[in-house]
């Protein structure tokens, strides 16, 4: 993991321009097929600080989206409660650029709200960091951003949306 010194992301322009705080961030990435992925088993921060943004839909919401740690899994019947849903589902990858404009493994709520408003459930794990970790919107690029001032940027609701992961 490295503080990066390349051109900012459309993210990390965007928190600028709203006086948020971040610290910029770029990780290793691996190809896992016809994906990218971060590479996150030799880094310092411990999973439970770095989130992933899931896209979802609902059958009565349409998409959404739910941001947790990379420890866990989301939940669907927390989400589907918390969102007013009776099911929710992942959005298959074909649809993801459509659904959000980014591709598997940028996908950020940060760039998800300014493009779509989605409703986005935000794990309340991150209530007990001080810093999370969110992708900036490119593959390998991530900003830590206190979990309060990220909610109230996307808009977010905090809620109990995960599942432990299995081992």
């Amino acid at each position: 993991m490295a503080k990066h010194q390349e051109d900012k992301t459309l993210v990390e322009k965007m928190l600028d321009k709203q006086n948020v705080a971040y610290v910029p961030y770029t990780f290793p990435t691996v190809e896992a097929g016809d994906v990218a992925q971060l590479q996150v088993d030799h880094l310092a921060i411990p999973e439970h600080r770095i989130y992933k943004t899931l896209v979802l839909t609902g059958n009565k919401t349409g998409p959404l989206v739910g941001v947790v740690p990379l420890d866990t899994h989301v939940d669907y019947k927390k989400l589907g409660h918390v969102s007013g849903n009776k099911k929710v589902g992942m959005v298959p990858l074909k649809d993801l650029v459509a659904t959000t404009g980014y591709e598997h493994g940028a996908n950020t709520p940060i760039g998800i709200h300014a493009r779509h408003k989605y409703p986005i459930y935000l794990s309340d794990a991150a209530l007990a960091e001080s810093e999370i970790i969110v992708s900036a919107g490119k593959i390998g690029r991530s900003v830590g951003i206190d979990p309060r001032a990220l909610a109230k940027v996307v808009r977010a609701e905090f809620a109990d949306i995960t599942s432990p992961a299995a081992e």
